[in-house]
C-alpha cells in the first residue's frame, strides 16, 4: 500500500516529467533529468512507473484528465450551441497563448502514436472523449447536419476537433502569424453557417 509520502513523490515525478517533456520533447529528456528536477533518486522512477514509457503514459493520462475537466467546465457554461462553440474556440486560442506546452506534449504523443499501439490507444481515447464532449454540449441541435443530409454528430465533432488541433499545430510552428489565431474562428463560422 502506498503512503502519503509515496503519493507526494509520485506527484513530484509527474510534475517534473510534464515540465521537461512538454518543453523539450519525450526523446530529448532523460530519466535522470526528471529525477533531478523532482528531487528523487533515479530508482524511484522505476519503482513508480517501471520505465520512461510508463512515466509518459501517466503524464499523458494526468494531463488528459485535467484537459477534459477544463473543456467540460467551459462547455457547461454556454447557453446555446453557438455560444458553446465560440467558447471552445476561445479555449483553444487561450491555451495556445497561456499553455502552449500542453499542445506540444499532445503533438509529441501524436507523433509517437504513429509507431506505438500503447500511445495510439491513449490518444484515440482522448480524441474520442473530446469528440464526445463536443457532441454532448455543442452539437445538441442537429439542424446543421440535417441541412447537408448528414447524421453523424460524432464525425462532425471529430472534424471540429481536428480543425482546432490542426490549426494549433500551425500556430505553434509559426507563432508570429497572428492571422492563424483568428483562423480558428473559421471553425465556429463554418459550423454556424451550415
Amino acid at each position: 500500500m502506498r503512503t502519503k509520502q509515496d503519493h507526494h513523490q509520485s506527484q513530484l515525478i509527474i510534475n517534473a516529467a510534464y515540465k521537461h517533456i512538454s518543453q523539450r520533447g519525450y526523446a530529448n529528456v532523460s530519466l535522470r533529468e526528471i529525477a533531478d528536477e523532482a528531487g528523487v533518486v533515479l530508482s524511484q522512477l522505476s519503482y513508480y512507473y517501471k520505465n520512461k514509457e510508463g512515466l509518459l503514459i501517466e503524464v499523458v493520462r494526468m494531463t488528459a484528465r485535467q484537459y477534459m475537466v477544463e473543456i467540460e467546465e467551459i462547455l457547461k457554461v454556454g447557453t446555446g450551441s453557438q455560444e458553446k462553440m465560440s467558447d471552445l474556440v476561445k479555449y483553444f486560442q487561450n491555451m495556445l497563448i497561456t499553455n502552449p506546452n500542453l499542445f506540444r506534449l499532445l503533438f509529441d504523443l501524436t507523433n509517437m502514436s504513429m509507431w506505438s499501439n500503447t500511445f495510439r490507444n491513449i490518444l484515440n481515447e482522448l480524441f474520442d472523449d473530446l469528440a464526445d464532449l463536443i457532441v454532448k454540449y455543442v452539437l445538441v441541435d442537429n439542424t446543421a447536419l440535417a441541412k447537408i443530409g448528414y447524421r453523424s454528430t460524432k464525425t462532425l465533432a471529430q472534424v471540429i476537433f481536428g480543425s482546432l488541433f490542426g490549426t494549433s499545430i500551425q500556430i505553434l510552428l509559426n507563432p508570429d502569424d497572428k492571422d492563424l489565431y483568428k483562423a480558428m474562428n473559421l471553425v465556429e463560422f463554418i459550423y454556424t453557417a451550415s
